[in-house]
């Protein structure tokens, strides 16, 4: 399965990366938990892909989902979320990281380009502070409206509860 070499460990994900930027490839980044993929993911994940050459996908792992979301969360384990967004054309690298923000691996890997939704300012995106600081941009995408996955996961709950 092909997709799964899009699937890094961070010290492979720096190596890849500074193969990209010795070529002159323009790197783009954003993160999430991408818990229940859906059509708003599609969009948000192409339009950031349509910003630079490269799309690096930094991904919440279990431990860290549980830890923002709650209990009942992640419902889809990593390797299922990462593989998901490996398989997607447009991503070029899934990496996953252990903390609460992608901050060190944003360190790391130094993008020109940080993405997030458009439910974050410039100055609440963890991270910008180090793409600014080396010449890189931070940008924000719009959500499209009713997609989520907290809609999703209301929706199975509700559901389940009715089939009882």
């Amino acid at each position: 399965m092909r997709f799964l070499e899009k699937i890094y460990s961070t010290e492979n994900a720096v190596h890849q990366v500074e193969q990209w930027k010795k070529a002159g490839e323009q790197l783009v980044f954003t993160n999430g938990c991408f818990d229940l993929i859906h059509f708003g993911h599609l969009q948000y994940l192409e339009q950031a892909r349509q910003l630079g050459d490269r799309l690096i996908v930094g991904l919440n792992s279990d431990a860290s989902v549980t830890r923002l979301k709650g209990p009942q969360r992640p419902i889809k384990d990593q390797k299922t979320r990462a593989a998901l967004l490996a398989s997607l054309f447009f991503v070029d690298m899934v990496v996953a990281f252990e903390e609460d923000t992608p901050l060190q691996l944003i360190q790391k890997l130094v993008p020109d380009v940080l993405i997030k939704g458009g439910d974050y300012t410039i100055e609440n995106i963890v991270g910008a502070d180090v793409v600014l600081k080396n010449g890189g941009a931070v940008k924000t995408l719009e959500f499209v409206p009713g997609y989520s996955t907290s809609i999703y996961e209301k929706k199975i709950k509700s559901s389940s509860d009715n089939s009882i």
